[in-house]
Parts: structure tokens; sequence; C-alpha cells
């Protein structure tokens, strides 16, 4: 059994296909802790309803928040084996990164190395690759290091784009996959089935 901590910021349409396939196929994943840094996010309300401990985090000091230093502290007690990032709009401390190295996971709506980076996300993203005229895309499942979608790459997966009329298309489509990849690669990390060798990442049958 693995402990995850899920990090969101939007309506939590990742977190609640990661809760279905906990209910359905993910029998060794144990949601203990959900993080936002909205408290009034549609992913935390989701988190509510399973009975989830939600936590805002803000180092504005404003009631109701835990700085990302306590958090921190928070998961380590929680004895939290892997952050997963699904939808979380803020970047992650280095001092969280050191403390979870490649025990952090985010999804990202595009192909990477392709439109990454500080300000790519969401319907910027779809933008980006509409507007390039890109006959794919699809998301990528990396892991988390100190620069903006820089860690290495986990899992992908093409989508045909070449006939769609708007970003929202794109991502409409694009997230379909999403909510298959990412507790795809979740349920391999719980089963020790993903390794890293010659400084590339395998995730074994």
């Amino acid at each position: 059994m693995i402990k995850i901590s899920v990090f969101v910021s939007g309506r939590g349409s990742n977190f609640e296909a990661i809760m279905k396939a906990i209910t359905n196929s993910l029998k060794k994943v144990e949601v203990c802790a959900v993080v936002s840094n909205k408290s009034d996010c549609g992913a935390v309300k989701l988190a509510e309803s399973y009975g989830i401990p939600v936590y805002v985090a803000s180092d504005s000091g404003k009631t109701g928040t835990v700085s990302y230093h306590n958090l921190l502290e928070i998961l380590k007690e929680k004895q939290i084996d892997l952050i997963v990032l699904a939808g979380f709009l803020k970047k992650i401390p280095d001092e969280m990164i050191d403390e979870f190295s490649n025990r952090i996971v985010n999804i990202h709506p595009s192909l990477l190395p392709a439109f990454g980076g500080k300000g790519m996300y969401g319907l910027n993203v779809h933008k980006a690759v509409f507007e390039k005229s890109c006959m794919v895309s699809g998301p990528t499942v990396h892991f988390v290091d100190k620069i903006y979608d820089n860690g290495k790459i986990i899992a992908q997966e093409a989508v045909d784009i070449s006939n769609v009329n708007s970003p929202e298309e794109i991502a409409a489509k694009v997230l379909r996959v999403e909510h298959k990849l990412l507790p795809f690669v979740i349920g391999k990390i719980s089963e020790d089935k993903l390794k890293i060798k010659n400084n590339r990442v395998y995730l074994e049958n």
C-alpha cells in the first residue's frame, strides 16, 4: 500500500479519476491528504465528500492556511510516499522537492518537452498547440524537479488532433486520456514497477 497526497487547484477531474481508479483497480493506493492553493475550488469540495483531509497551502499567513514548510512536516508525519500534482498551479518549493526526490509526479496536457514551462498550463497549452497547427498532442506524466515541466518523463500518450476546430476540442480530447494515464502511472508506482535505468524511466509489465 502506498500513501499519496494529491495537489489540486481546479475542479479536480484528474483527482476524481484517481479516486474512481482506487475503487476499481488501484487496490494498493490510499489518498491520505489533498492539498490546494484555493479553498473554494471544486477539488476541495470533492475531497471533503470523500472524507479526505484538506490543507490549503499558502505562505501568506492567512487564517485557515498552512505554510509550505509546515505542510512538508504534515506530509512527513502522514508518511506520504508519493505526491501527485493533478492540476496544481503553484510551483513546488525546493525544500519539498529535495525531501520527495523522485516521489513527486505531475500530469501536463502536452507532449513534453513541447509546450511546457512557466505559464503553460490548462487552455494556454491547448491554444499554443492549436495555433502551431500540431497534428498530435497528448498528456505527459513526469517527475517534478526544480524547473517547470523539466523532470524525467514517465509516460505519454499521443492523441490525434488533426481534425479539431478549436483549442477547447483539443482540451477535451487530451483530458479523456489524462484520466487514464495518471491512474495508470500511479498503479505502476504502487506495484514497484517504475524503474530508472541508464538515466531513463521504464514501466515494467
